[in-house]
C-alpha cells in the first residue's frame, strides 16, 4: 500500500488549501477507512478527520466546521479541504488508511505534506 499526499503549502491566516492523497496497492479502496492526521512541532500526532468507505465522516473539535474530508473511490483518492486557516493549523499532514473500521487507528501512512499558516 502506498499513500502519497500533495497540496501542502504556505498560506495566510484565513485562507484555504486542499490536500490530496493518492492511494495505490489497495485492492478494495472503498472498504478502507481513510483519514488525515497532523503533527505540529513539539506536539503529538492528532487525527483531524476520518471517512468511512460509504462517506460517513468524523472530525476533531479543533477543525470542525472549517475542514471537510472527502473521497473519490473511483480514483482511489482522498481529499481534505481546509478553510479559515489558523496559525495553529501549521503542521505536517499525513494521509492514513486502514482496512478495518474507523476509530481504531491506521495501519498505513503517507510521508506527509507540510502546511504552514502565517
Amino acid at each position: 500500500v502506498q499513500l502519497v499526499e500533495s497540496g501542502g503549502a504556505s498560506e495566510q491566516v484565513g485562507g484555504s488549501l486542499r490536500l490530496s492523497c493518492a492511494a495505490s496497492g489497495i485492492v478494495a479502496y472503498s472498504g478502507f477507512c481513510m483519514g488525515w492526521s497532523r503533527q505540529a512541532p513539539g506536539k503529538e500526532r492528532e487525527t483531524v478527520a476520518e471517512i468511512t468507505g460509504d462517506g460517513r465522516t468524523t472530525y476533531a473539535d479543533s477543525v470542525k466546521g472549517r475542514f471537510t474530508i472527502s473521497r473519490d473511490n473511483a480514483k482511489n483518492t482522498l481529499y481534505l479541504q481546509m478553510s479559515s486557516l489558523k496559525p495553529e493549523d501549521t503542521a505536517i499532514y499525513y494521509c492514513a488508511g486502514d482496512p478495518g473500521a474507523c476509530g481504531f487507528g491506521f495501519d498505513y501512512w503517507g510521508q506527509g505534506t507540510q502546511v504552514t499558516v502565517s
